[in-house]
């Protein structure tokens, strides 16, 4: 019965932690009920007096003076399901008047880990004042109209985000009033356009420029000191480009090579094949080629796998694209092609609503620094149009009825988990290749810790491995903030689609679930906890320099594991009133700054962060032991675990010590047992129990055996001794 409750207790475990890190809505009403009461309409545009009823058809409230109404509110997420790096969707309350100019645009609620802290109220308050006055109409017709905003430092992506749900919500939100004179594109029965896939000529590079195929943008050191320069402030002139005013700052060229011909003209007929087994149905492609200074994809995209520099636009069609919607392109195929630093192909999702057929721009991001963690940013654009004879129209149907088939947002959703599994493949199967080792180490622990010196390089391999490849390259760092989200996630609805946006995050969390059942908390705490390695990484180069370590007292120690307990249990029912502050309190975890920002923040986390690795200088682990909420969460249901997998002698704690005073954390009690909520299986106590030199009772075995054999050797000899035939010869 016992082995069946802690099953019964494990398999619920699993299912909570699968539920867990996730903050997207539920399918139920609308985002804007909870924010009416939150957000006075006097708050969101001033002079306003009450919101009005909300309407039926759509998620808006008219925003009242009086009996007039001064324009209509509504949320976002209502309307996009667009998340942030957290996977939760950032909501934006807006205001819109009825010409479809926005009134007002404010950040209500959001779990973005760089906005979350270290961002002052100031710059986001800045940022969002920006979107007064902003044209929906113009901009859903895509007349070229301005929508820069004030990009912050440090958060980039996360304000483009921003930037893409308030502009795509807005064109629904318009259209679907008709402000402005807009009108529903959804209801258009028009003729459609669709890629001409039969013209399939090949250009040379000059041919296809001339006709529009490949469109250019070029800008030189001057145009960009002077445009730097225009912004007025003085910092820009301390980092101005070096070089002549006519040198190239970028030469950037785009080309939309789904189109057949341009394709085979620019790829070549091998390469063009390959780019047609890449896509899938509906999805179309674009190559950029760039030379000069300044590069289009910067070498954000390989921390946060996000290509913040460029981003193309197509009416309320916004696309950032991804390292998993990104390949490389050896060499142009287009005779007179010049030479490119950067030739490089990005895909467009048939779920984002793009039209080949249509004109877009490409936006550019250009940047400079302006101070230790401060840039300023200027944008520009790069149109497109189609030529004509890569499209072909088509008739409208006459009699056939018409099914339209609108792909919801958790479709799209649901699309995209699967194309990032995809696109990380590699990843995924190095991580469960990890697993997998780790696996078999527990499950033939007596083997793998027979020698004492191998098995320690394997462990410090393993653990560099996780520091570089989960924590500083995936950022597959959990956190207590993923539990803590369990608590909002049973009141306001969960979403598999939004946890599986991460598959090393979301395997990491069934291996934690699977590892408590049979060895606690020590499978993830000793071996894949990314800021945990660092701590024990980092201990060790300072043994080696020899640096003293500190052993604190063991009533002392005792005393101070309760800590971290008392941590997360604050945090927990912090969570339960407001996710947002327990969030703020979560930074008692420093794995945000150590890992995910790799110490790229304000100087008190920074300072927070190193202080505990200091401290773990001289006491190694010292912030597992004593602070972590995480691992004190994943301590408690560790209990419950069914197998006790670490021998011991009966002589452990009585009288010998060794295993005791050699173990890291001290989770080995004096009188010998070993605290499975401290435990971090690291297996030094396995070493120990097969040492021929450290263990006692080994010792005495050895001497034991050797005391026989040598008995046995004895008596042989005076057996051969005492023989007749000896004393014959």
């Amino acid at each position: 019965m016992a082995l069946i409750s802690r099953l019964g207790a494990t398999l619920t475990l699993i299912i909570t932690l699968l539920l867990v890190g996730t903050g997207a809505r539920a399918d139920g009403p609308p985002v804007l009920k909870r924010f009416l009461s939150k957000v006075p309409a006097a708050e969101l545009v001033p002079g306003a007096t009450a919101y009005g009823e909300m309407r039926s058809d759509v998620p808006v409230v008219p925003v009242m003076k009086g009996s007039d109404i001064m324009g209509y509110a509504y949320i976002t997420s209502d309307f996009v399901g667009t998340t942030g790096y957290s996977g939760k969707p950032i909501h934006m309350m807006v205001a819109i008047d009825p010409d479809g100019k926005l009134l007002r645009a404010d950040l209500v609620e959001h779990h973005e880990p760089i906005v979350l802290v270290g961002i002052p109220e100031s710059k986001i308050r800045k940022m969002t004042d920006g979107y007064v006055g902003l044209d929906i109409v113009a901009l859903a017709n895509d007349k070229g109209v301005d929508n820069d905003v004030d990009i912050i430092s440090g958060a980039t992506v996360t304000i483009m985000i921003i930037n893409d749900t308030v502009v795509r919500a807005s064109i629904k939100v318009a259209r679907a009033l008709g402000l402005g004179g807009l009108e529903n594109t959804a209801a258009d029965t028009g003729p459609k356009h669709v890629l001409n896939m039969d013209e399939k000529t090949v250009y040379d590079w000059d041919t296809l420029m001339g006709d529009g195929s490949i469109r250019r943008l070029t800008l030189d050191i001057g145009q960009i000191n002077e445009a730097f320069a225009a912004t007025g402030d003085p910092r820009v002139l301390k980092n101005a480009e070096k070089g002549a005013p006519e040198d190239t700052y970028i030469d950037l060229n785009l080309a939309l090579i789904s189109a057949p011909g341009i394709g085979l003209s620019l790829l070549g007929k091998n390469e063009y094949k390959n780019l047609t087994e890449w896509l899938d149905d509906g999805d179309n492609a674009i190559m950029l080629a760039g030379r000069g200074l300044y590069s289009f994809k910067g070498s954000g995209y390989v921390r946060g796998g996000i290509f913040d520099r460029i981003q193309l636009v197509q009416g309320d069609v916004s696309v950032r694209f991804r390292d998993h919607d990104h390949k490389r392109l050896l060499d142009i195929a287009a005779k007179g092609a010049p030479n490119f630093k950067e030739k490089d192909i990005f895909k467009i999702a048939a779920d984002t609503g793009f039209d080949p057929t249509k004109p877009f721009r490409v936006q550019l991001l250009v940047q400079r620094r302006i101070g230790a963690l401060e840039k300023s940013f200027l944008t520009y654009d790069l149109g497109y149009n189609l030529p004509p004879r890569y499209i072909t129209t088509l008739a409208q149907p006459q009699a056939a009825p018409v099914v339209q088939q609108t792909q919801t947002d958790n479709d799209a959703r649901s699309i995209l988990w699967k194309r990032i599994w995809q696109s990380k493949k590699i990843e995924i199967a190095l991580l469960i290749g990890m697993l997998t080792v780790l696996t078999g180490v527990f499950f033939f622990q007596m083997q793998v810790t027979r020698y004492a010196r191998a098995f320690y390089w394997f462990r410090m391999g393993f653990l560099t491995l996780t520091l570089v490849f989960l924590g500083f390259s995936q950022n597959a760092q959990l956190s207590v903030v993923n539990l803590m989200a369990l608590g909002a996630s049973l009141r306001t609805g969960f979403s598999w689609d939004a946890f599986l946006m991460d598959p090393l995050v979301f395997i990491l969390w069934v291996s934690v679930a699977v590892t408590l059942l049979f060895w606690g908390r020590g499978g993830f705490c000793g071996w894949l906890c990314p800021f945990g390695a660092m701590q024990e990484l980092s201990n060790q180069i300072a043994r080696f320099f020899k640096v003293p370590q500190w052993k604190l007292p063991w009533g002392l120690h005792e005393r101070l594991w309760p800590i971290k307990y008392m941590i997360f249990l604050v945090l927990f029912g912090v969570s339960l009133v407001s996710m947002s502050l327990a969030e703020h309190y979560a930074e008692v975890e420093p794995f945000k700054t150590a890992i995910i920002l790799k110490f790229a923040r304000g100087w008190p986390f920074v300072l927070f962060a190193t202080v505990l690795l200091g401290i773990g200088l001289f006491i190694e682990r010292f912030y597992c032991r004593y602070l972590c909420p995480l691992g004190a969460a994943l301590a408690i249901p560790g209990r419950i675990r069914m197998f006790d997998w670490l021998k011991r002698y009966k002589e452990c704690g009585t009288p010998c010590q060794t295993c005791a005073n050699e173990c890291f954390v001290q989770s080995i009690h004096p009188t010998g047992e070993i605290n499975p909520n401290e435990c971090l299986s690291c297996l030094h106590c396995q070493v120990l129990y097969q040492d021929h030199s450290k263990c006692p009772v080994v010792v005495k075995k050895d001497k034991r055996r050797a005391k026989m054999a040598q008995s046995s050797s004895a008596a042989a000899l005076d057996r051969l001794t005492n023989h007749p035939n000896a004393k014959n010869k």
